[in-house]
């Protein structure tokens, strides 16, 4: 009797075994499915990319305006960036049906070098085509960075309740010194260079650093200050405040000449630059990437789920 049981259990053992093996092996044939599913994909992807690029939004054959996007947090690795910009600018003055530019802003600011990048672009722009209006339109806000650029064009127009202004530089962080000396922790820091480690959260503030570091806030607030006048002119109603890194209203902006006048888009599209075919010309995000990107965070998520169980722990 015991041997039968002894028996059974052996093959009740290597049943489990194979079929878990089964299972696996399944699994595993799943997973270079789709790897090869998604290798065959990207190479028909590669072969008609071109065909797929991101078109612009609008009817380019007849007289437009040129509508480009100045949307978001302003940063190299942001959808406003330098380069995207201003490649949506240079191609609007390229094209010989655009009858003006609108920026269309909605920025609470961000990178004054990519700021300053954009500022420059429109400025060269007008040098060469002075005949061929830049305008920014604000719908919610445009401060900081965002105004940085908008300084740039021949007018800003505004809503009543847009905010503008914060013509100021910040740069913010946190001291964990006094909390750190609670907990009993201690910091070990080695660096070659007395101010290599400036402003390190850990360690207690020096004044010759802090000194040193709002010079520089100093400095690239001027660089702002200074391109908001050159942009702006005679227009500007200067007060005590207006640099000081405050925000107004649209219809305060107006008033001390922060901004020109009240308008939406369509509005400054049909009545001043007199074309109300609006064309957008911000760079579209490739239609393969976007489609790679969500496969690939849906293979993702597929290959984790399979390679879960079989895990070693």
């Amino acid at each position: 009797m015991e041997n039968q049981n002894w028996e059974r259990e052996l093959l009740e053992k290597v049943a489990l075994a194979a079929v878990t093996e089964q299972t696996r092996a399944r699994r595993w044939g799943i997973v270079f499915k789709s790897l090869m599913f998604v290798y065959l994909f990207a190479i028909f992807g590669v072969a008609i990319y071109p065909k797929l690029d991101g078109s612009h939004q609008g009817s380019k054959g007849d007289d437009h305006t040129a509508i480009i996007d100045l949307m978001g947090e302003i940063g190299e690795d942001k959808n406003a960036n330098a380069d995207s910009i201003i490649e949506g600018l240079r191609d609007a003055v390229e094209d010989k049906h655009t009858k003006g530019i609108i920026l269309h802003a909605n920025s609470p600011g961000g990178s004054p070098v990519q700021s300053a990048y954009v500022y420059d672009e429109i400025r060269r722009i007008k040098k060469e085509r002075p005949n061929l209006p830049i305008f920014t339109v604000v719908s919610d806000m445009c401060a900081s960075g965002c105004y940085y650029i908008a300084s740039a064009s021949d007018k800003i127009f505004v809503n009543p309740a847009s905010l503008v202004g914060s013509i100021g530089v910040l740069m913010d962080g946190f001291g964990f010194v006094d909390g750190m000396q609670k907990l009993g922790v201690e910091r070990r820091l080695l660096t070659a260079g007395s101010h290599k480690a400036m402003l390190d959260p850990f360690t207690p503030r020096k004044e010759n650093e802090t000194i040193y570091m709002q010079s520089l806030l100093n400095q690239v607030h001027q660089q702002f200050i200074s391109a908001v006048k050159v942009g702006r002119g005679t227009r500007l109603k200067e007060s005590p405040d207006m640099f000081s890194g405050l925000v107004w209203s649209g219809e305060e902006a107006v008033k001390i000449g922060l901004v020109d006048d009240f308008a939406t888009q369509k509005e400054v599209a049909k009545n001043i630059i007199g074309s109300e075919n609006e064309v957008n010309f911000t760079p579209q995000e490739h239609l393969m990437d976007r489609i790679a990107g969500r496969l690939g965070a849906s293979f993702g998520q597929a290959l984790s789920s399979f390679l879960q169980p079989v895990s070693l722990r």
